[in-house]
């Protein structure tokens, strides 16, 4: 599959997969299988990893929590030489920006909490200290 993706877009554009690095499920996929998996997919040309975690069956036990899906990320980010995205109730911008300095993952991907927030990334930015460009329609908004 990822070696057909790869021969239908150009090389310019990145290819992007999200593993579940386990399903929760004694007996299940498990974290060492989707390191083996990592590894084969860099080796076909993928150029990042999501890590994420399985969520569908109801013999699951999850282990909800802050960033409860990084060490995930972390796991498979010191097994191949790609990109390494983390999700998994990440909230808050230190949070985030420990994810990266930790070497956990290269890059934090967020999901709910940009549904409850969509502003989040600016907020975070300006709790950072970072710059970030303001879009033309938007420039009357800044604080």
């Amino acid at each position: 599959m990822v070696d057909a993706v790869r021969a239908a877009v150009p090389e310019s554009m990145p290819v992007l997969v999200r593993l579940s690095a386990t399903d929760w499920v004694e007996g299940g996929w498990d974290l060492p299988q989707t390191v083996r998996l990592a590894r084969l997919l860099e080796q076909r040309g993928v150029d990042l990893l999501d890590v994420s975690t399985g969520g569908l069956d109801p013999e699951q036990s999850i282990a909800l929590g802050p960033g409860y899906q990084v060490p995930f990320a972390h796991a498979v980010r010191e097994a191949v030489s790609i990109p390494v995205a983390a999700v998994g109730l990440i909230d808050t911008a230190a949070q985030a920006q420990s994810v990266l300095d930790d070497g956990s993952a290269d890059v934090v991907l967020l999901g709910r909490q940009l549904l409850r927030e969509p502003s989040f990334p600016r907020r975070a930015a300006a709790e950072l200290g970072a710059e970030h460009a303001w879009p033309v329609p938007y420039l009357r908004a800044r604080g």
